[in-house]
């Protein structure tokens, strides 16, 4: 027998990182190789990045909507602690339904726009002019206060959609439930220079001092570019150019203050139950 001294000669049993790297540099197997690694690698790393990024995010997503509120309902001061402002105002959860707060749900913690997911917490539309596909059941509203504890303003979230994307925002309602303090958008993605113009402080200027309902409870508020019969009270200019973005802003206004979403629980403001 020849002898088996443990050396393998000239036979070709290199190791597969050794046989890799001694292949050509433009070879296809390396490249692809190199081409996957590479893809690999990136992707951990943007998806660490996002993940250890997402408690930043959520707070400045929390603070933003600090802020919107503050502003629709006209206390912000610019460089003031955000978090002390805001905690002049109560949330409360509130059963669309019976128009009563509940508390089934934490306030501080609960997402009505999740909530909407949830076959358990919403419904589906049949009518459903804001577009919005399903409803949560409930929703966090804020009020504000005033010294002697009366209701100062109602801070009502509402969203719908637009020509491009679904708009949300707040509308802030003097203590009446009926007159209207002012309408905030926070995240839309409507045309620059048309319908992006809901952001413009002369058109949301024009909300002020306007009216949900008439003496009767019908809901006459609109988005138009004349006026209804009822009168200027009640009428807020369409914006020029943007006929289907004031078409959306109308329908989501109309829907959310009406008998499908804030309706009952503003006839209980109305009735002094609230």
């Amino acid at each position: 027998m020849p002898e088996d001294n443990g050396q393998q000669g000239d036979r070709p049993n290199k190791g597969f990182v050794r046989r890799f790297l001694d292949m050509p540099a433009d070879s296809v197997p390396k490249t692809v190789f190199v081409a996957v690694t590479l893809c690999l690698v990136a992707s951990m790393v943007v998806s660490a990045t996002a993940v250890s990024l997402r408690p930043i995010q959520d707070v400045n997503k929390l603070r933003d909507k600090q802020i919107n509120i503050l502003q629709v309902a006209g206390v912000y001061t610019p460089g003031e602690n955000i978090t002390e402002a805001f905690s002049a105002f109560e949330p409360h959860v509130l059963d669309l339904a019976t128009g009563e707060f509940t508390t089934k749900f934490d306030p501080a913690t609960f997402d009505d726009l999740a909530a909407a997911d949830d076959p358990k917490l919403s419904r589906a539309l049949t009518d459903d002019p804001a577009g919005i596909g399903r409803q949560s059941n409930f929703r966090t509203i804020y009020l504000l206060r005033k010294d002697d504890q009366s209701i100062d303003k109602i801070i009502l979230p509402v969203h719908g959609y637009g020509l491009w994307s679904t708009l949300y925002g707040f509308v802030a309602l003097e203590a009446n439930g009926n007159d209207i303090f002012g309408l905030q958008f926070y995240q839309h993605a409507e045309t620059p220079g048309l319908g992006a113009e809901v952001d413009n402080p002369r058109w949301k200027a024009l909300w002020s001092g306007k009216k949900l309902t008439d003496d009767n409870g019908d809901l006459l508020i609109t988005v138009a570019k004349t006026a209804p019969p009822a009168g200027e009270e009640y009428h807020v200019d369409a914006l020029a150019g943007a006929t289907l973005t004031s078409v959306g802003v109308d329908n989501l206004v109309r829907f959310w203050m009406g008998e499908d979403g804030y309706g009952p629980f503003l006839a209980n403001v109305k009735a002094g139950a609230i």
